[in-house]
């Protein structure tokens, strides 16, 4: 069928996250975690973690693709949890926007509840417990779904809280902020400060900016 490769059920490689576990398709094949398995060792679907799976895109069947640590991030926690409930967040979020170009070796992914790092073939993710209801968040899609990411001013007030919380260093911090400060509403960044209680955050971005832009 044209649109799937051969041998994917038409009700698999229709799911709108193409990151899926054996018991996501427990309706399609009578043993999912065996089929699956063979399914892998094609080439069709790919093994991110132990119980988690992603759609290999039809033009790169054949060669070594892997998805982008964040896109599987972002498909896992979606896979898990829902897509209404989880975003991108902190460094993830930075470079979806651009502002951190180098790959990092963590993703970190916003969810309902606190759960350890899942070790994944090209890295990890990081799952931080909190509420996506009230982080000002944009939608994204990624090369294996379509969900949330904190906006430019959520993401750099998030980058000012204190240093080791998202897997920057000191100097790669300070660049984040910098490239977000540059597209940010600063306003809407204060806006949000004052509603989640971040005053010390909001200081240090303007402490940054104000060194940046000196």
């Amino acid at each position: 069928m044209a649109g799937r490769a051969a041998g994917v059920p038409a009700a698999l490689a229709r799911r709108p996250n193409r990151v899926f576990r054996p018991q996501d398709v427990a309706d399609v094949y009578a043993h999912p975690r065996a089929e699956l398995a063979r399914l892998s060792g094609t080439g069709v679907i790919r093994r991110l973690a132990t119980g988690y799976y992603a759609m290999t895109p039809l033009d790169r069947l054949g060669d070594a693709w892997r998805p982008e640590l964040e896109a599987a991030a972002l498909g896992v926690a979606i896979a898990d949890y829902g897509p209404d409930v989880v975003a991108l967040i902190g460094a993830s979020a930075a470079r979806h926007h651009g502002a951190l170009p180098r790959a990092v070796a963590v993703a970190t992914v916003a969810v309902p509840k606190q759960r350890p790092v899942m070790v994944m073939e090209n890295g990890a993710i990081s799952f931080a417990k909190r509420d996506v209801t009230r982080l000002d968040v944009e939608r994204v899609q990624t090369e294996l779904v379509s969900g949330w990411v904190t906006t430019v001013e959520q993401t750099l007030l998030d980058i000012a809280a204190p240093p080791g919380r998202f897997d920057l260093h000191l100097g790669d911090r300070a660049e984040v902020m910098a490239a977000l400060g540059r597209r940010a509403d600063l306003a809407l960044v204060a806006e949000l400060a004052a509603q989640q209680h971040r005053p010390a955050a909001l200081r240090r971005i303007r402490a940054s900016l104000d060194v940046n832009s000196a």
